[in-house]
């Protein structure tokens, strides 16, 4: 039979109890940081036809060619009316704020299969180096009303 001793001081019984400490929550941190499950990539979309099948990839029936094209230089920061607008599009899986400080181009296309609406109806696309960033479906007028780009579900 072996017997072995050790001497330690109250000291050194202190540092390896906080080292000890130290070293787990460093494991339990880096064990956190895992990946669960990565988020579907966003389609790249550099022309008018990538553009017009990613919206009828969402169930729109829309004009092949936009009725207006526009290019703005999105703000460093948000502030209103772009933070409501942001919360509409964190709802669907776009943020705006990945493109604070960058040029974006705003494609509009005309919609012709809404639900109970003959015309009027307008898609949104927001593009921020090839990648959508925001979209809505819009209606101005007396009974205007803006949506995320999901296809409303008919009751």
């Amino acid at each position: 039979m072996m017997i072995w001793t050790a001497k330690f001081s109250r000291k050194k019984a202190v540092a390896a109890v906080i080292f000890m400490g130290v070293v787990m929550a460093a494991l339990i941190i880096l064990m956190g940081r895992t990946p669960t499950e990565e988020e579907p990539a966003l389609p790249q979309l550099t022309t008018n036809a990538e553009r017009v099948a990613y919206l009828q990839s969402l169930g729109w029936n829309i004009a092949p060619e936009p009725i207006e094209t526009l290019q703005f230089l999105l703000p460093d920061t948000l502030e209103e009316p772009y933070l409501t607008y942001n919360a509409l599009q964190l709802d669907q899986g776009f943020d705006l704020s990945v493109c604070c400080g960058k040029q974006v181009s705003r494609y509009t296309y005309a919609v012709t299969n809404y639900p109970n609406r003959s015309d009027g109806i307008q898609a949104n696309l927001y593009i921020c180096e090839d990648y959508p960033v925001a979209g809505d479906i819009f209606c101005t007028g007396v009974d205007g009303f803006q949506d995320t780009l999901a296809f409303p579900v008919q009751e």
